[in-house]
């Protein structure tokens, strides 16, 4: 098969297919599966002595078999391009989660507006992981905003930026990498030595994506002040990598996310990241939308063309 058919192609026609349909929740999804494994090696290792061997091994187990599983039935399927080219196309389209996110925070801000504070609550704590039971409407408008340009990180710029350098098995790898942190990666009692290694494995692989993100935003926006918020407040975030994005999206908002929060009942104080603290307005979430799809759409223009050219100069 042709070198470069087969990165553009799964990677367009994924890109494709969750442009048009995005994450049908009652689909089956190798998320859900990768959840049920971290659920059931957490209920039989996370306890008694050594949690943090137990989950680092854990953690490097899944990370590996996930990548080599991928791979092998790749291998597999080489003999017959239509099947192989279903079974990347398919898993691409299922690691890219641009249309969900967007539709998720939408539907924040439309049940807010439509039903009120207490619905916009439950609405919110659908996406996110803070306590939303007291949260105001500006808050929760916030939240969504936040939560909004970090998960273009982790759900879309991350996903693509690992399949540009190890192709499918290194996106899947990703999903677990960051499946595993969503699930063990906190610094509570349950899971403070077991998921540690699973945690700094999540913040080395969004890295360069994070930043990747806040540049393609600073670039596509021509928003000086988003690069200014970038370099005063990307690394003042408690997340090493979250604080990027955020930064970007608010020095283009011209507004102010972070602050205190309550997260699994602690009280945990975050950085501000901007002055302005404005009140954001149903506009906000349309120019947000916008935002999210320019840098979906000029991530995998991107990563399509330096591939095919790199792939071309070699022969």
């Amino acid at each position: 098969m042709d070198l470069i058919l087969k990165f553009v192609l799964p990677l367009l026609l994924g890109y494709l297919l969750d442009l048009l349909i995005g994450d049908p929740k009652t689909w089956p999804h190798p998320v859900k599966f990768f959840g049920f494994l971290i659920r059931k090696g957490t209920s039989w290792l996370n306890h008694g002595k050594y949690r943090f061997a137990k989950g680092t091994l854990l953690t490097i187990f899944l990370i590996t078999s996930t990548c080599l599983f991928f791979w092998y039935v790749q291998q597999l399927l080489e003999p017959w391009p239509i099947a192989w080219y279903a079974f990347t196309t398919i898993f691409v389209f299922f690691s890219l989660a641009n249309k969900s996110l967007i539709a998720e925070g939408k539907t924040v801000f439309q049940t807010l507006e439509n039903k009120g504070l207490s619905h916009g609550r439950l609405q919110l704590a659908n996406i996110v992981g803070r306590d939303t039971s007291t949260l105001s409407a500006q808050q929760i408008r916030i939240a969504v905003l936040e939560t909004m340009s970090e998960n273009l990180s982790d759900g879309v710029i991350a996903p693509l930026f690992f399949y540009f350098i190890f192709g499918l098995p290194g996106m899947m790898m990703y999903k677990m990498i960051n499946t595993l942190d969503s699930m063990i990666g906190y610094k509570n009692e349950a899971y403070f030595y077991f998921g540690k290694a699973a945690a700094k494995i999540d913040d080395v692989a969004n890295f360069i994506p994070a930043r990747v993100t806040a540049g393609l935003m600073i670039l596509l926006f021509g928003s000086s002040r988003a690069g200014n918020f970038v370099l005063h407040y990307g690394n003042a975030h408690t997340s090493p990598n979250a604080g990027y994005p955020e930064a970007a999206l608010a020095g283009i908002l011209d507004c102010q996310f972070g602050g205190p929060n309550i997260y699994q009942g602690r009280w945990v104080v975050k950085p501000y990241i901007g002055e302005n603290d404005r009140i954001i307005e149903d506009k906000d979430i349309k120019k947000v939308m916008w935002i999210n799809h320019s840098v979906t759409f000029t991530m995998v223009i991107t990563i399509a063309a330096i591939k095919a050219y790199l792939i071309w100069i070699n022969g």
